[in-house]
């Protein structure tokens, strides 16, 4: 039976997490939270004779030591031996097993642990090992003063032990943390809400939705306020203990808990459990999951499934493609961070489907118009008329009508429809992004974090261990590792130094694909094939984009390691700007490597080119010119094998890579368990085998790239949506799949929105409509063909050969060749191209007032939070004022036994401020 803890104790607990002194006086069997169905062994412990005096040497030793009174509870799931405590958390360590070992005077102990401690001579390894159990002894220690509840398992064989320790918090503990965590507590039912717009949509047409599901054991919907434990007989459920805490809310106070609580010196600031994990003293730390996942193989209710089995039967199976997804379910087992990015990733993709049906219908048009193409025809018909200049010094002329399928191909890239198509993806960027914010207002308040701000983060574990001082901190007047600012923007200067190193190792990069693919071009046309001759340019277009790919992904793996190391370097103190200085570091380097080169094709190949007798050149070849086709064409080419190659890449790694971790895991436990395990495998021994959750930056970059794809260069390619589309319906199931059965439980962190990542999207979203304005401008043939109709004929006859013009007079090799620009017979720029300049800057600036206007009044007009959730929120704090008023009323009942009570219509400033401080 648990013994309560005297109050003296109760007011010592949070003095134990604050505290950086490790406590140092025995442990009794007295103690809250002492091991549940084990007894207290003394260790016997042998340190070197130099073991720190700060640390004690007693290591308490548990194990299970069972009586009649106390047998017990045969009972499957996430429970203690008793069959009633619930686990919470479970800290995994391995030691490996030694023999006794003599010569030369040493010899080693093997402990009631599995421990070997040295007591002569202790090399450094072994003082490592004893002071990582003296760690964890202290560790424990201060948890049971804490109040949680403890037992122990372990799992060995003749080389390893496995020790698992399972961990619960009580009633009281809950109750505690959960008013300092501000906790949600409910006060009032209300209906679910449809939180899918297509799904009110559907319904009012009566239309049958395909998409929606039942999902079981949905969970309730509450008006909610802050947990204050003075108040608990107004909240509802309170009278359960055993269910009115979730489980989530049980795994986020106790990881507060072991995040707080010391374990070694103060001058070291030896804190936390993450901490611990980082120096080796455990090898996992985590919640576990609900139980399988997999179905019963006897016929079972839906109702009776865990929620791993009710996430797993109806998201994460491949045949759930097209289903709503569950967010209330994810959101109740794996908190709101994980749930926000699924309903983000879920948004996306549904707005993702009209992008990718006018992508498609615009490529279609195309596709249906290509026949009525006036200059392709042209070019078609044209045989020897256009001879045209070489392509190279050693290549000879060639006629232009050899590139009449390349002409009929680049149409389908470079007409009318892919500029309506632009304006419309710039539109849908940025109204994608104002409904998002309306949504995911709606989230967070749905699952009250509307009003969540992190705490006052504690230091890092690395930040703790490396930092040289320690300083009081001004908010929170506990001592605490200190790095000097100075030193530190130093540092990030430093950095960003490399950054640009690293930067121009891409731009090297990018200049050797360049001259890879001139050098495949000339391969090409000395070959003499008239096939290969014909698509010389296509080829190296293709081939080159290829080793591009690859550079991308070595380099992008190269830089992200680069990137962590600089990061850690930097000694930023808490978790949120290490990962905000991560993020921002690794988005600019991805940026540079993914958009360099169509960048380089979109804005500057052909440019350069010069002219015949002129031509420019670099490291001694000549500057690279647009292909038959244009450089539209070659652009969509190069976005289809980056985009769609990576997005290839990608899911083959994320459903290989995770079960290759996981079979080598769960190899190195069943060489433990071997085959004396009979019973059934335990929970806490499946989940150590599974893979340790990685988060969430890998899946937003991922998203975000792409992201970008689909709008800056969305004129060149219109089917980018649609690829996007169906790449993402197949991301949504592989990590729906890695996070309910193939990830170790993460735990559950509240969120109010995507963080940093929604102002990189809406970066994008902006740069969008200056790149698309510039390759309509600049790239596409759009502007000449309409100014051309605008002044000398509307059905573009005779187009081909205004567009081309004739080599200069001192031009000897082919005289009169022609090549394509808009030049006089001295290689001057004609009046035509001039005029042609003036468009399409005019273009330009029309083009980016009119849509960022638009886009103003689309911010305008669309509020972020929609007017029926400002009534819900204004619903809820009044409900919140009156479970809290108890204040309030005993201060206006103080006030009329006064003298001068208040007259009606008045109120007193404690008043206003207490009914402040309860919304």
């Amino acid at each position: 039976m648990m013994l309560r803890k005297g109050s003296e104790q109760l007011r010592g607990d949070r003095e134990v997490l604050l505290d950086l002194d490790t406590r140092t006086e025995a442990q009794t069997t007295d103690s809250y939270g002492s091991l549940q169905n084990g007894g207290f062994i003394p260790p016997r412990y042998f340190f070197a004779a130099n073991a720190d005096e700060d640390t004690g040497g007693d290591d308490p030793i548990y194990a299970h030591c069972y009586t009649k009174s106390d047998q017990p509870v045969s009972q499957l799931g996430n429970y203690f031996r008793d069959g009633r405590t619930k686990i919470d958390f479970v800290l995994v360590w391995e030691v490996r097993s030694r023999r006794k070992r003599r010569g030369k005077g040493k010899y080693e102990v093997t402990t009631e642990e599995g421990e070997t401690v040295p007591t002569e001579e202790n090399s450094r390894s072994e003082r490592r090992k004893a002071e990582l159990a003296q760690w964890r002894e202290k560790f424990v220690q201060n948890l049971e003063s804490v109040g949680l509840v403890m037992e122990k398992e372990e799992t060995a064989n003749e080389k390893k032990t496995i020790h698992f320790l399972k961990i619960s918090a009580p009633w009281d503990v809950l109750v505690c943390y959960a008013e300092e965590l501000c906790l949600r507590a409910p006060l009032q039912a209300q209906p679910h809400l449809d939180l899918n717009t297509s799904s009110r949509v559907l319904s009012r047409l009566c239309i049958p939705n395909a998409m929606m599901e039942s999902v079981p054991n949905r969970p309730l919907d509450y008006y909610t306020c802050a947990f204050r434990k003075s108040k608990m007989s107004r909240f509802l459920g309170c009278g359960d203990h055993g269910t009115y805490f979730s489980n989530t809310q049980r795994h986020r106070v106790v990881y507060e808990i072991l995040s707080r609580t010391v374990y070694g010196k103060r001058k070291r600031a030896e804190v936390g459990v993450d901490r611990l994990v980082n120096e080796g003293a455990y090898t996992a730390a985590f919640p576990l999951h609900e139980g399988p996942f997999q179905l019963p193989k006897y016929e079972i209710r839906p109702e009776e499934l865990n929620q791993r089995q009710v996430l797993y039967h109806y998201w994460a199976r491949w045949c759930k493609w097209y289903k709503y997804q569950p967010l209330d379910h994810i959101r109740e087992y794996f908190g709101e961070k994980i749930a926000l990015y699924f309903a983000w990733l879920g948004f996306y993709t549904a707005w993702l489907l009209p992008a990718a049906v006018v992508g498609t219908l615009i490529f279609v048009s195309g596709v249906m118009s290509m026949g009525n193409n006036t200059p392709a025809k042209e070019i078609c018909s044209s045989g020897a008329s256009y001879q045209m200049c070489p392509l190279c010094k050693t290549c000879q002329a060639w006629n232009m009508s050899e590139i009449c399928t390349m002409a009929k191909l680049g149409y389908l890239f470079d007409h009318p429809g892919t500029v309506f198509f632009s304006v419309f993806m710039s539109f849908w960027a940025v109204t994608f992004l104002e409904y998002w914010k309306r949504k995911m207002a709606t989230l967070a308040h749905h699952w009250d974090c509307m009003d969540f701000h992190e705490e006052e983060e504690r230091p890092r574990p690395e930040f703790a261990a490396m930092a040289p001082t320690m300083e009081q901190n001004p908010v929170t007047g506990v001592k605490e590792p200190y790095f000097p600012e100075k030193t530190r923007l130093s540092r990030m200067f430093t950095g960003s130094m490399v950054i640009i190193m690293m930067l121009c190792v891409v731009m090297i990069f990018l200049v050797t694909v360049v001259m890879c693919r001139g050098i495949i071009s000339v391969m090409m046309f000395h070959t003499g094939s008239p096939v290969l001759r014909t698509e010389a340019g296509t080829i190296a277009n293709i081939s080159s984009s290829i080793v591009n790919l690859g550079l991308i992904l070595l380099m992008g793996r190269v830089y992200t390691a680069l990137a962590e190391q600089l990061t850690k370097w930097e000694m930023h103190r808490t978790q949120t700007q290490y990962d905000n200085a991560f993020i921002f570091k690794v988005f600019i380097f991805q940026f540079v490597n993914f958009y360099s080169s169509p960048f380089y094709v979109a804005f500057f190949k052909g440019r350069f080119v010069g002219y015949p007798s002129n031509y420019g050149t670099l490291f001694g070849m000549r500057n690279e010119d647009c292909g038959p086709g244009g450089c539209l064409i070659e652009l969509a080419e190069q976005l289809f094998i980056i985009m769609v190659g990576k997005q290839l890449i990608n899911n083959i790694q994320e459903f290989i890579i995770p079960k290759v971790k996981a079979w080598h895991q769960k190899r190195t436990l069943a060489k433990v368990i071997g085959s004396k395990v009979s019973h059934e495998p335990r929970r806490w021994e499946e989940d150590y085998q599974l893979v340790e959750c990685e988060g969430l930056f890998e899946e937003y970059l991922e998203m975000v790239l792409q992201f970008g794809f689909i709008t800056i260069f969305v004129a060149a390619f219109p089917l980018a949506p649609l690829f996007a589309l169906l790449n993402n319906w197949v991301e949504i199931r592989l990590d729906a799949h890695k996070f309910v059965c193939e990830y170790r439980r993460p735990v559950a962190e509240r969120a109010q929105n995507i963080g940093v990542w929604f102002n990189i999207l809406e970066a994008l979203s902006h740069l969008s409509v200056i790149a698309n304005a510039f390759l309509i401008a600049f790239t596409s043939d759009f502007l000449p063909r309409l100014l051309y109709q605008y002044k000398f004929d509307n059905d573009l006859n005779g187009y081909v050969n205004f567009t081309l013009a004739y080599a200069p007079l001192n031009y000897t090799e082919y005289p009169m060749c022609r090549y394509k620009a808009f030049r006089d017979n001295n290689g001057s720029y004609t009046l035509f191209y001039w005029e042609l300049l003036a468009v399409r800057l005019g273009f330009i600036i029309a083009f980016e007032h009119v849509v960022f206007f638009v886009l103003r009044a689309i911010d305008w007009i669309v509020p972020d939070v929609p007017e029926s959730l400002e009534l819900k929120i204004k619903r809820e704090r009044f409900l919140a004022k009156q479970a809290l008023a108890e204040n309030q009323e005993a201060l206006l009942v103080s006030r009329g036994r006064g003298a001068n009570p208040e007259t009606p219509g008045t109120s007193s400033p404690a008043s206003d401020a207490s009914f402040g401080n309860m919304s």
